[in-house]
């Protein structure tokens, strides 16, 4: 069976050989399988690309798509999933973060188990910072309660599939993709395998806090409608509230007389309701505006250069 292996690349110039050998002792492991390795170029800086075209050169089996611009490893593993030739397709990173060792055991488990895809999750997060980790298991149980697709906690985008699994995520052409949840959505058997956390071999992580926690709120609005509830929940609260407010007032006023001083108290309360009154704004308006980006039909990513289809090319001009 051929098997697609996409991996995305964003300035993993220091990372690129260290993968490329490691994967060539897999492939010689796995002499059963016949191999392409697709890497897919998400605009890098550096010398990603060049090195790249430098493998192709040596390896028939190394393919390229490299975009025009930057447009996140999400775009990016769409593309592979796009381009992949495979019977089966696996999901990597260049970084060895992705054990390749793995291979193997999830080519079994699609192949001769019955499972669909064979999926890795994290058993632990040693060497993340501890604020890091404690938000991204807090992220994981959130999203499995508020959301009806599944996501493993440490679940890595690092998984074999087969071509139903496949072409089932290339049929959602959604512009703002969080794989994750994808994952877990289109269902299938999956077949789950555990790995300690592995260090970078080289270079720095693209993921910062930030970064992390935007994407964390991208999954969220795109598998839950939770958060519009919820808004909606504060609004009647607050009103309840208020309701409750005004009508001691006016009762403590009857009685004591004198009791409706106080402004700064107002000014406090005022705060409040308008701070509840954006963060309710602020929600309708993430929703309003991955509406907005899907409307667009704006292409999820462009092709700068590929080797692609190259060599049908050469065939074609040597019959002719």
């Amino acid at each position: 069976m051929k098997l697609t292996a996409v991996i995305p690349c964003y300035n993993e110039e220091a990372a690129l050989h260290f993968f490329y050998e490691k994967m060539r002792e897999v492939m010689q492991e796995m002499p059963y399988a016949e191999f392409e390795l697709l890497f897919i170029d998400d605009g890098s800086k550096d010398r990603t690309l060049d090195i790249i075209k430098e493998l192709a050169a040596a390896d028939e089996r190394v393919k390229y798509v490299s975009f025009s611009r930057n447009f996140g490893k999400e775009a990016a593993i769409y593309a592979g999933l796009e381009n992949s030739r495979g019977d089966l397709t696996v999901i990597m990173d260049a970084d060895l973060q992705d054990p390749p060792s793995l291979l193997p055991e999830m080519y079994r488990a699609v192949t001769e188990e019955g499972y669909d895809s064979a999926a890795t999750r994290r058993v632990n997060r040693k060497g993340e910072p501890p604020i890091r980790s404690f938000f991204a298991r807090r992220f994981y149980r959130l999203m499995n309660r508020i959301s009806k697709a599944e996501i493993v906690d440490g679940a890595r985008d690092f998984r074999m599939m087969n071509r139903a699994f496949v072409n089932a995520l290339l049929e959602m052409k959604e512009y703002n993709r969080f794989s994750k949840g994808l994952f877990g959505w289109v269902g299938f058997r999956t077949k789950w395998l555990e790995f300690e956390n592995v260090e970078r071999v080289a270079g720095e992580t693209k993921w910062s806090f930030w970064k992390l926690f935007l994407y964390s709120i991208d999954g969220i609005v795109a598998f839950s409608t939770i958060p519009l509830s919820l808004s909606a929940f504060l609004g009647i609260l607050m009103c309840l509230i208020a309701a409750a407010a005004i009508v001691f007032i006016v009762v403590r006023q009857i009685l004591y007389g004198g009791s409706a001083f106080g402004w700064p108290s107002m000014v406090c309360i005022v705060m409040f309701l308008g701070g509840i009154q954006l963060f309710c704004i602020g929600i309708l308006g993430s929703y309003l505006a991955k509406t907005y980006l899907e409307v667009k039909k704006r292409p999820i990513y462009i092709c700068g250069e590929t080797n692609i289809g190259k060599e049908q090319e050469t065939a074609q001009e040597q019959r002719g």
